[in-house]
């Protein structure tokens, strides 16, 4: 079951109208009649008001699957922590995971944790591997046990929180069903892998993607610059329409269209020389789809 169908199935089983969960959320009852045919989906903020409306978390709410109604499952643990004492460029190859959280943290440490509800021994299975050199530090996550690609991606998942004021520059190999980037804040990222479903959310800086699939993301707003790079494959990216900026095509055979209510319209940039939106690569297409104002 996905996002729509259950957007749709909790809602009349807690006995609300479309317009009373509008109501409770502060959009109109358009935005939700958008959600629940797919036709959008909801910013990040108005995920998170979901998910506590209806007492559940994002990942069950983006999960591909049927609702569950057993007890909550034990969630085995495993973390390393790293002390950084400067500037550091992070060069990160994490391999395969269900998920994957990305944020900058207050202490001036680098913090890698695994959590899976099915994977008990996480020490014996993973290992962090940490390369430092000078400005300089490469981490991998070993996969001992050679774990499939598909069993990776069906109950692993990773949280990585840099050191808000040694970071500077970092680079992340990685393939993951949903990346979510909230409260990161430096110069450059850049990730080089696929992710289904991205969530961006109090973020600043360059933000760069490459990848051969196809990219789907929901943005709150974009400070700085936002650059997908594809080959033959197509982004949709979701902003509110009060949070556009320049969009600008860098790449060969690449499109770019606006959609508003499932409309392809035209729609002219706005003035904006510091904030932009960018497609790059070779026959590639980049959709922003433009959402109700965001407050």
């Amino acid at each position: 079951m996905n996002f729509p169908e259950k957007l749709k199935e909790i809602r009349k089983n807690e006995g609300l109208s479309q317009e009373q969960l509008a109501e409770k959320i502060g959009v109109s009852r358009q935005a939700i009649t958008k959600w629940e045919t797919g036709k959008g989906l909801p910013d990040v903020e108005n995920m998170v008001i979901i998910a506590e409306i209806f007492k559940t978390t994002l990942d069950e709410l983006l999960r591909d699957s049927a609702i569950k109604q057993e007890p909550e499952k034990p969630v085995f643990i495993s973390e390393t922590i790293y002390d950084i004492d400067c500037e550091k460029h992070f060069d990160i190859n994490i391999g395969n995971a269900s998920a994957m959280t990305l944020s900058t943290g207050a202490d001036e440490k680098l913090h890698i944790k695994l959590s899976s509800e099915t994977l008990e021994n996480l020490d014996a299975m993973f290992k962090i591997k940490l390369d430092e050199k000078k400005n300089k530090l490469d981490v991998s996550c070993l996969n001992k046990n050679k774990l499939s690609r598909y069993e990776a991606e069906a109950s692993l998942k990773i949280e990585i929180i840099l050191p808000d004021k040694y970071s500077d520059h970092c680079e992340i190999e990685a393939s993951v069903k949903l990346l979510v980037i909230r409260d990161l804040h430096l110069r450059r990222l850049e990730y080089d892998g696929n992710a289904e479903q991205v969530l961006i959310s109090n973020s600043s800086g360059s933000l760069e993607f490459t990848a051969k699939t196809d990219y789907d993301i929901t943005v709150d707003k974009i400070t700085g610059r936002l650059d997908i790079n594809q080959w033959k494959a197509k982004a949709i990216v979701h902003i509110p329409e009060n949070n556009i900026v320049n969009v600008i095509n860098k790449g060969r055979k690449c499109n770019a269209y606006y959609v508003k209510d499932d409309n392809v319209i035209e729609y002219e940039n706005l003035a904006d020389d510091q904030n932009e939106l960018s497609v790059s690569g070779i026959s590639s297409e980049l959709i922003i789809d433009l959402l109700p104002y965001y407050i």
